[in-house]
């Protein structure tokens, strides 16, 4: 993707550190390896870390754990009204968020501003303990997405996909796209579960539809941060969404595909719902609740 020069980052809704909380709330992690290393965690390693594994589903219970050590707000330089994204590359997050809510806060009467904060190791939150492994996720407690930085582009790379910006943005749109489903309730109305028709799966993918809404809306948007959005671009966005897809992780973990076991969609599903939303441009062709054919 290409930046415009200079960008006004001064409403970014962005920080770094370790979290809020204590107000419980449904945590949703966002690419179906969260999933996989959430149950791993859980499994393996839960009781050796002290982690309460409700707090980890966001059952509402809340932990009082410190953000990682050394972590401030450090991004107050991307805050600014001349912000060139090209050479201060940290900003892009800063970017990343003012895009995507500056889409919804037009699209959404009544919109509610969530935050994005960036965290390294663990974080705390008001659904409980967020660590790096779970890879990004959102809380509807404190209304905030929870991304480490600096491994989104490992853990892309570890599920063969191509990454970039571009990817990048894919997956903070669809953290923003649970802070739509928080707004509109849809996420409290949510029955837990898994399988491949389960309601779990549709809201994952109804978060996908939502970020190809945002894409759409960002290249249409003649004022957008964002200058161009390339065709290599579009390819790395689907590839994103193949790569998180549940069978993808499966395969790549060398199991076999169980749809049973299934939390966020294929990968054929997440990039037809993404290909959805991009294609109308329209958040009603996202209701994923109401049709047969996932």
């Amino acid at each position: 993707m290409d930046y415009r020069d200079s960008v006004d980052l001064s409403d970014s809704h962005i920080q770094r550190g370790s979290g809020g909380g204590g107000r419980g709330g449904r945590m949703a992690l966002g690419g179906g390896v969260g999933g996989v290393v959430l149950m791993l965690l859980v499994v393996f390693v839960g009781p050796s870390l002290g982690i309460n594994v409700s707090d980890l589903l966001g059952s509402g219970g809340s932990q009082n754990t410190q953000g990682a050590a050394g972590q401030g707000d450090s991004l107050e330089h991307c805050r600014q009204k001349d912000v060139n994204v090209n050479t201060n590359r940290e900003c892009r997050w800063a970017l990343y968020d003012k895009v995507v809510q500056d889409y919804w806060s037009k699209a959404k009467s009544n919109y509610s501003y969530g935050t994005m904060k960036l965290f390294s190791g663990t974080t705390s939150t008001a659904c409980g303990v967020g660590q790096t492994e779970m890879g990004p996720f959102y809380c509807s407690g404190d209304s905030t997405v929870y991304i480490d930085d600096s491994y989104v582009g490992q853990l892309l790379k570890q599920l063969g996909a191509s990454g970039g910006d571009a990817a990048e943005l894919y997956i903070v749109a669809h953290e923003y796209g649970h802070h739509i489903q928080n707004l509109d309730g849809t996420m409290r109305s949510v029955r837990r579960g898994t399988g491949a028709d389960s309601q779990q799966v549709r809201l994952e993918l109804q978060a996908d539809c939502y970020s190809g809404v945002v894409f759409n809306q960002i290249m249409k948007d003649s004022s957008s941060p964002i200058k161009t959005v390339s065709k290599d671009d579009l390819l790395r966005i689907a590839d994103a969404a193949r790569s998180v897809g549940d069978d993808h992780i499966q395969k790549q973990q060398g199991g076999f595909v169980n749809p049973e076991s299934w939390t966020h969609g294929s990968s054929e599903q997440r990039q037809r719902w993404l290909s959805t939303g991009f294609d109308s441009g329209d958040p009603a062709s996202c209701n994923t609740f109401d049709t047969q054919d996932l």
